[in-house]
């Protein structure tokens, strides 16, 4: 069974976890905490596969497919039309959150103060 149909039917926790990725040193350093979920708007860089090094932002993301389109990557199909390559989260590393909105930034920061008291 290919992990789309599994993820077509699984609740939107599931698909959120599937929807992870590793934070950069700093960012680790800065909140605290290893992984969150891509979001458009945050910027990326591929560490694995045929496009490993490409850094860009996230255009598009597909819960559904459990995969991400990242600015910059394309590929040509037979017809000559291009189209954007999905990655799957496992395989990038974020190096910038995208903080615009509100609820998100609220999170967080939530979450760093919560790693930090739980620390000290």
């Amino acid at each position: 069974m290919k992990i789309k149909d599994i993820l077509k039917n699984a609740d939107w926790l599931d698909k959120n976890k599937v929807l992870r990725a590793n934070l950069s040193e700093e960012l680790r350093k800065k909140y605290g905490f290893r992984s969150i979920r891509v979001r458009v708007g945050d910027t990326v860089k591929v560490m694995r596969g045929d496009y490993k090094g490409v850094q860009g932002k996230v255009t598009d993301v597909f819960p559904d497919l459990g995969r991400i389109a990242v600015e910059g990557l394309m590929r040509k199909k037979v017809n000559g039309q291009e189209v954007p390559v999905k990655v799957h989260p496992s395989k990038v590393m974020i190096v910038e959150l995208n903080l615009e909105d509100k609820k998100r930034k609220e999170e967080i920061e939530g979450k760093a103060e919560n790693q930090v008291n739980q620390v000290g």
